[in-house]
């Protein structure tokens, strides 16, 4: 098994990344996964791999790859003006590689994560049936530059494929992030149930696959804290200073801030493609 993938330039984090691990929790490791899971599913769905399938989670930007091996792969997520041996590639899409090619990306000029994938099965070691490697603190371990990730590449002739522009987000579009009632929601009062609805927050530089900050109308807790409970993705914090804290997927097992509800998971991916700097709002789902 010869077939691999030769990173030259990982960028400042670059993850192997599926859709996440499954019963850890309880250990105080995060579930982690695709940030971006629309994004990443398409990567495989164009490769025609199974679900779960690792890709390369690329953030930011730049980046480049060597691909050792004759085959396919795919981009999709943030617009990063990729180009195979200096022709530009199209991004949602697949194309053919051979031994020797390289793809390299630019700096992400429309969203912040970027996949690649490539059609075959990867020869990675798991844990808690995910690729996604941590160091010895618990945090995401990224590529390193000169690494190889080994695979087995399908061989047999296969089209190019694309996705459905319907299915390609605009990720400089305004967001409004639908937020489901739970937690601690009924302790909040309902003029501050209602500040966060009113006005727009600014994505903080401080934000990362932990959570995204947000800058904007304060929501205050009346009362003292709470005893620390599981956090979903996509539960809104709110922390003392009264700036909402939308947690994502390496975020903490635990915590003891109050939670006014739960933003839904498909909208999170949204989030995790939108820069510092750019404004998002919140809308309350019925609680039927």
């Amino acid at each position: 098994m010869n077939d691999a993938l030769r990173i030259i330039k990982p960028g400042p984090y670059t993850l192997l990344v599926d859709r996440g691990r499954r019963r850890c929790q309880h250990f105080g490791l995060a579930a982690g996964g695709a940030a971006d899971i629309h994004s990443y599913e398409w990567c495989n769905r164009l490769l025609g791999n199974p679900t779960n399938t690792p890709a390369l989670e690329i953030a930011a930007g730049p980046f480049a790859a060597e691909f050792r091996f004759e085959g396919h792969a795919a981009l999709c997520g943030a617009e990063h003006n990729a180009k195979l041996n200096g022709k530009p590639v199209h991004n949602w899409s697949s194309f053919s590689v051979k031994p020797g090619d390289t793809l390299q990306l630019g700096y992400a000029q429309s969203g912040v994560r970027s996949y690649l994938g490539v059609g075959g099965i990867w020869n990675v070691n798991t844990l808690f049936d995910s690729c996604q490697r941590v160091n010895d603190n618990g945090s995401a371990e990224p590529l390193a530059p000169g690494e190889y990730i080994h695979f087995s590449a399908l061989k047999q002739l296969k089209l190019n494929t694309m996705t459905p522009w319907t299915q390609i987000p605009d990720d400089d579009s305004a967001l409004c992030l639908p937020v489901r009632p739970s937690y601690q929601f009924l302790r909040f009062p309902e003029d501050q149930r209602q500040a966060l609805v009113d006005g727009y927050y600014t994505i903080s530089p401080q934000s990362n696959r932990m959570g995204y900050r947000l800058q904007g109308p304060a929501v205050h807790w009346p009362a003292a804290g709470i005893e620390s409970e599981g956090i979903a993705l996509g539960a809104v914090q709110i922390p003392p200073d009264g700036q909402p804290i939308v947690l994502l997927n390496d975020r903490q097992t635990i915590g003891g801030y109050p939670k006014i509800g739960c933003v839904a998971a498909s909208a999170c991916s949204r989030l995790t493609q939108r820069r510092p700097g750019q404004k998002v709002s919140f809308c309350w789902l019925d609680l039927d």
